[in-house]
C-alpha cells in the first residue's frame, strides 16, 4: 500500500459538487503540484480544515475546497487528500486525470475501504454495512446496516472473544500443572461460560431469523380466478395504477411485480396471471409463471369475488393452499355479497381501498411472528449469520466427556470462526469479494 491512489467518490453528472479523493503517503505532495491558496502553507497545513483555492488543470484553473485529513485519523488510516469542485462530468474526469499525471493511480472498487480495513480503521462487518447503507430500500434495512456500522456488532463478537482468551487460559493452567488436580473444576467454570456465549449466539441468531426480510422483503404472490380483482389489488396496495385492469378475462397473461415499504419491510408484491384451464398458449405459459411464484412466494394472497359463488376451481386452489402461508382475501366488497363467508377471511374493495391497511398489517404479522427490534443487533447479513450457526454447532459438539486438550482445539476453532464476522480469521478470497462490491471511490 505505498502507493497513492485517487478516484471521484460522487456520482457523475451534473451537480452542486463532486468530490475527488486521493490516499496515500504522496497525497499532499501530488496536491501540492495541482493546489494552491493563499492562506496555505504546505509545510504546516492544518488537518481537516477547509482551503478555498485554485486547482489547476493545463492552463486553466477551477475554483475549489481542498481538505487534507493526516494519517492516522482518516478514513482510511493514510494521509488522505479530498477536493470539492463544481459538479460537472468533464470538469471531474479532468481533475482525476491531472491527479493521476501527478503521481497517483486510478483505486480499484472498495480500495479505499479495503485500505480502512487494512489499517485497522473499519471491521469486516463494518465494511459489509456500509454497503447495505448504500444499497438499502427500506427503513429496515437501513435501520439494520446502521446498527451494524455503528460497531454494535464488532464489540459483541470481541467480547465473546475475550470469554473465550479466558477459557483458553484457565485449560492451560491445568495442563501445565496436572499435578494440582483442578481439572474438574476448571471444566466446570469453562462448561458455564460455553453456555453464557452459546445463550448470547443463539439469541442473536433468533433476532435475526426474521431480518432475512429486511435485505429481501416479504414476497407475496397475488393468485386468483380471473376477474377476481387480482390487478386492482395490487394497485390498491402501491397506492397508484400499476396493472391493467379490465373486465376482459385474462387481461394480466405475466407476472407484475412492484414494490412498497410497510413498517420499514419491503413488500413485494406479484400479480399473477388468472389460474384457469386455457387453450391459449400465452395464457398457459402465465399460469405455470403463477405457480412457481406461489411456490416461491412467503405468503400468498388467494382473492375471491365476494359478489359470486366460488367454483370448483377455486375450492381446488383453496385445498392446495393449506399447507402454504396464505391468506384468503374476499374482493367486492362494495357488491352485494353471495358467497359463504370463508375461515379467517379479510373482507376488501380494492376499488374502493376499504381495509387496504388491514391487509398490510395483517400480511406482515402473518409472516413476521415476532416484532423485529431495530435497536438490537441485526444480523441480516449470510455471511455472518452462517458464523454464528457454525459457532452454535462448535460449542454443542463439546460434551462433559471431551478431554480438556480437544476442548482447548474447539475453543481455538470457536475463536477464529467468530472472527470471520469481523475479518480478523476471514480469507483473503472472501475479503477480496466482499470488497469487489464496493462501487469506485468508496
Amino acid at each position: 500500500m505505498s502507493d497513492t491512489i485517487a478516484c471521484i467518490s460522487t456520482p457523475l453528472g451534473r451537480g452542486a459538487i463532486s468530490i475527488i479523493r486521493m490516499s496515500g503517503a504522496e497525497s499532499l505532495k501530488i496536491a501540492e503540484q495541482v493546489f494552491s491558496s493563499n492562506k496555505l502553507n504546505y509545510k504546516n497545513i492544518i488537518p481537516n480544515f477547509l482551503y478555498l483555492g485554485n486547482f489547476k488543470i493545463k492552463e486553466m484553473n477551477e475554483r475549489c475546497f481542498m481538505v487534507h485529513f493526516r494519517a492516522p485519523y482518516s478514513y482510511t488510516g493514510e494521509d488522505m487528500v479530498e477536493f470539492q469542485v463544481h459538479g460537472g462530468t468533464l470538469l471531474t474526469q479532468k481533475i482525476l486525470e491531472t491527479l493521476i499525471s501527478c503521481g497517483a493511480r486510478l483505486a480499484e472498487h472498495g480500495e479505499f475501504s479495503r485500505r480502512a480495513f487494512e489499517n485497522g480503521k473499519l471491521s469486516l462487518d463494518e465494511a459489509e454495512a456500509i454497503i447495505g447503507e448504500i444499497n438499502a430500500e427500506s427503513e429496515g434495512e437501513l435501520a439494520a446496516s446502521l446498527s451494524v456500522a455503528g460497531g454494535q456488532l464488532k464489540t459483541a463478537v470481541e467480547v465473546l472473544q475475550g470469554q473465550l482468551t479466558e477459557c483458553l487460559a484457565q485449560i492451560e493452567a491445568v495442563l501445565d500443572y496436572p499435578e494440582e488436580d483442578f481439572e474438574e473444576e476448571t471444566k466446570d467454570s469453562v462448561f458455564f461460560t460455553l453456555q453464557e456465549i452459546e445463550s448470547k449466539i443463539k439469541g442473536l441468531v433468533k433476532n435475526s431469523e426474521s431480518l432475512k426480510y429486511i435485505n429481501n422483503g416479504i414476497n407475496i404472490a397475488i393468485v386468483g380466478a380471473p376477474n377476481v380483482g387480482k390487478s386492482s389489488l395490487l394497485n390498491a396496495l402501491l397506492g397508484r395504477e400499476r396493472a391493467i385492469v379490465t373486465d376482459i378475462e385474462g387481461t394480466t397473461r405475466d407476472t407484475i411485480s412492484d414494490s412498497i415499504s410497510y413498517n420499514g419491510i419491503k413488500l413485494n408484491l406479484v400479480d399473477t396471471a388468472g389460474l384457469r384451464e386455457t387453450s391459449d398458449i400465452v395464457e398457459q405459459i402465465g399460469v405455470e409463471k403463477s405457480k412457481a411464484t406461489i411456490e416461491h412466494a412467503d405468503i400468498v394472497l388467494f382473492i375471491l369475488d365476494g359478489s359470486r359463488a366460488m367454483t370448483q376451481e377455486e375450492e381446488d386452489i383453496l385445498k392446495e393452499l393449506k399447507n402454504k402461508n396464505h391468506l384468503v382475501i374476499v374482493n367486492k366488497s362494495d357488491k352485494e355479497r353471495v358467497l359463504n363467508r370463508q375461515e379467517g377471511e379479510i373482507e376488501i374493495s380494492a376499488l374502493k381501498g376499504k381495509n387496504i391497511e388491514k391487509l398490510k398489517d395483517e400480511i406482515f404479522k402473518k409472516v413476521i411472528k415476532d416484532e423485529i427490534d431495530f435497536n438490537k443487533i441485526a444480523v441480516a447479513n449470510e455471511r455472518q449469520l452462517s458464523a454464528l450457526k457454525q459457532s452454535a454447532n462448535i460449542i454443542e459438539s463439546i460434551t462433559n466427556d471431551t478431554s480438556m486438550d480437544i476442548i482447548a482445539m474447539q475453543i481455538k476453532l470457536l475463536w477464529q470462526t467468530l472472527g470471520k464476522i469481523t475479518g480478523m480469521t476471514e480469507n483473503e478470497e472472501i475479503i477480496d469479494l466482499i470488497f469487489e462490491k464496493f462501487c469506485l471511490g468508496k
